[in-house]
């Protein structure tokens, strides 16, 4: 009975003619597309799962590279491993801390002022330095950047170097021309399919769209870890012009290719040359919802831009700073410090890019 219902089940999520388009069927994906014996095939749902070892193995790379790469180039940088002052143990605040409040209102500061005979602003400095030493070390964050500058930048020459001899490349109607294609699978390589929109492209066969669409987004990502590794090594002028080319080819790529090239044969050119299907449909609609999330960071990215050409320069990342002992800053501790901080629990991340005019983490 249970089996019966798991193959129901099955059947009707894999419905062809949901995911497929008119007179295509699994059983045609099922074969070989190149010569028999040749060892291709077509894109399958078990492929996937290839993600997760291959994902440990990146993993496992980064670890070493950040390790031996890295850290050698912060410190010859000048970069210290030394994190901010640490708190002075204290059991009654420590028990405040992680159960019940990181920044206390004014009336529990009193509180604890009664409580331990302390001066209302030495609590607010324990506090501060409870808080700044659970972050990251600047040395720490620059190895992350190190390792997705490197990452990104070669992910994104990768497809470069395989796309620009691709017909697709240069011409999309080649997307949709001989549906299912018969070439071998490059976008997999170096891609965790963790995103809908990935899983669903390489499961359907849609790669070749699928690759335009990952090299576009590789384009500009390498460009803001550069402006990162930048602030981290005090090269604020180097920082300045890393983030505004960022953002560039940011709205460049998201904001101009993006549309008219991307959207443009997925809801155009394949319409007219395999027709609509319902998966189509579905596909569509998650490539325009990126589309708008482009739209709401490049504004983002503009705001952010805007500020720092008004200050002067583009303010820091202050997830591992410290926070000043200034009496001023007791009163402003929970405001935005810097065009591009980022909360600590992560609240303000954006795929990656900016937030509320803020850096953002992606680890």
């Amino acid at each position: 009975m249970a089996a019966a219902a798991a193959a129901a089940l099955r059947a009707w999520f894999w419905n062809e003619r949901f995911w497929l388009p008119h007179n295509v069927t699994w059983a045609d994906l099922a074969g070989e597309p190149g010569p028999p014996g040749s060892g291709l095939q077509y894109p399958r749902a078990g492929h996937v799962l290839s993600a997760f070892p291959l994902a440990l193995g990146i993993f496992a790379v980064r670890l070493l590279f950040e390790r031996f790469i890295a850290k050698p180039c912060a410190v010859n940088l000048g970069i210290q491993d030394s994190g901010p002052h640490r708190a002075q143990p204290n059991a009654i605040l420590e028990k405040v801390f992680t159960s019940i409040t990181k920044s206390p209102d004014g009336k529990r500061l009193e509180g604890l002022s009664k409580q331990l005979d302390w001066d209302v602003r030495k609590i607010q400095r324990w506090f501060r330095h409870r808080r700044n030493q659970d972050k990251p070390t600047t040395l720490t964050k620059f190895c992350e950047s190190m390792w997705r500058f490197t990452f990104y930048l070669s992910i994104f020459f990768y497809g470069i170097r395989f796309l620009w001899t691709a017909p697709w490349f240069w011409d999309t109607r080649q997307c949709w021309y001989n549906y299912p294609f018969q070439d071998f699978l490059i976008m997999f390589v170096h891609h965790l399919a963790t995103i809908g929109l990935i899983t669903f492209s390489y499961m359907n066969n849609m790669v070749r769209v699928g690759t335009l669409v990952l090299c576009l987004h590789d384009a500009s990502d390498f460009l803001l870890e550069a402006a990162k590794l930048a602030n981290y090594a005090k090269y604020q002028r180097l920082c300045d012009a890393f983030f505004m080319l960022f953002g560039v080819v940011f709205i460049v790529t998201r904001l101009g290719i993006y549309p008219f090239w991307i959207l443009n044969t997925t809801l155009f050119e394949s319409w007219e040359l395999i027709g609509p299907y319902p998966s189509w449909w579905l596909f569509n609609g998650l490539l325009i919802t990126l589309q708008m999330l482009h739209i709401i960071w490049s504004y983002l990215i503009i705001r952010t831009a805007y500020k720092a050409l008004m200050r002067g320069k583009v303010s820091k990342d202050d997830r591992s700073d410290v926070e000043s002992s200034s009496e001023e800053e007791d009163v402003t501790s929970n405001i935005t410090k810097g065009v591009f901080s980022t909360s600590s629990n992560g609240s303000n991340r954006i795929n990656g890019h900016v937030a509320s005019g803020q850096w953002t983490e992606e680890e």
